[in-house]
């Protein structure tokens, strides 16, 4: 029976990290509206480039059937040199929100370790040392180097050998904080809701579980506005378009 004109049909899936790369405004809108970065308008060139206020932050998304689609490069700072991270067109939203979310928050020198969330969880460590996987093997963790010399993290959803699905990619120096935080939203186990399954990487019943329901399309439609607001809070100063805010709506129901 098909929703109703006033309902959407949303699919919730389970694990997260194979539910698609959904909606990219769910990260680009916050960046502009909530933390103040702002954005060239190029409109013959299918890109968006955002840099952040103090100018040191620069992410670029950019369609690479060869490449990652996310990239965000760090200008060196006065105690840490310049980093970059970087992620595949199939990497959810929500998991890249994790990343940026934490970037863009009020800073903090808390020493986070990008496993932990891993181990309660219950990622276990692979064979390989400095590696952790997900429990059904579909998600990877790893760093590179050695406790001495560490090197790059790579985050990798696969289907199976040779069947790569995302990776995300932080240089050395990218601040543990924020691999920390990125980690912690891929293993996060709560499905993150989709209405189109177009970029699904598989439907595969023993792979992932969708969950089907009919929300509001209110609910749907201000969800983004939602997210506006509760990052905007975080802030002394106003969103940069707060006559577009939406009363949050309740708890419940809410979607992409």
């Amino acid at each position: 029976m098909p929703p109703t004109p006033e309902a959407v049909d949303v699919s919730y899936i389970t694990p997260r990290h194979l539910a698609g790369g959904g909606d990219p405004a769910w990260i680009t809108v916050p960046l502009h509206r909530a933390c103040g970065w702002s954005h060239g308008n190029d409109p013959l060139m299918p890109r968006v480039i955002l840099s952040s206020p103090d100018q040191r932050a620069l992410l670029r998304l950019a369609p690479d059937p060869d490449g990652q689609w996310w990239t965000l490069h760090h200008a060196p700072e006065r105690d840490r040199p310049a980093w970059y991270a970087s992620f595949g067109a199939r990497t959810p939203v929500e998991i890249i929100a994790g990343f940026t979310d934490a970037l863009t928050a009020p800073a903090t020198t808390a020493s986070t370790d990008p496993y932990e969330p891993l181990r309660q969880t219950g990622w276990s460590p692979t064979a390989q040392q400095n590696g952790f996987a997900a429990p059904d093997n579909t998600a990877f963790v790893k760093r590179l180097g050695s406790k001495e010399d560490p090197g790059a993290w790579f985050v990798t959803a696969t289907l199976g050998p040779d069947r790569p699905v995302w990776q995300a990619r932080f240089c050395e120096h990218t601040p543990p904080r924020l691999v920390a935080a990125f980690t912690t939203a891929l293993a996060d186990p709560r499905p993150v809701p989709r209405t189109s399954l177009r970029s699904l990487p598989t439907c595969n019943p023993s792979i992932v579980t969708r969950k089907s329901l009919e929300v509001p399309a209110v609910y749907v439609a201000s969800a983004l506005d939602e997210r506006v607001h509760s990052l905007a809070a975080r802030r002394a100063d106003p969103p940069a378009s707060p006559s577009a805010l939406r009363r949050p709506p309740p708890e419940h129901g809410r979607s992409r």
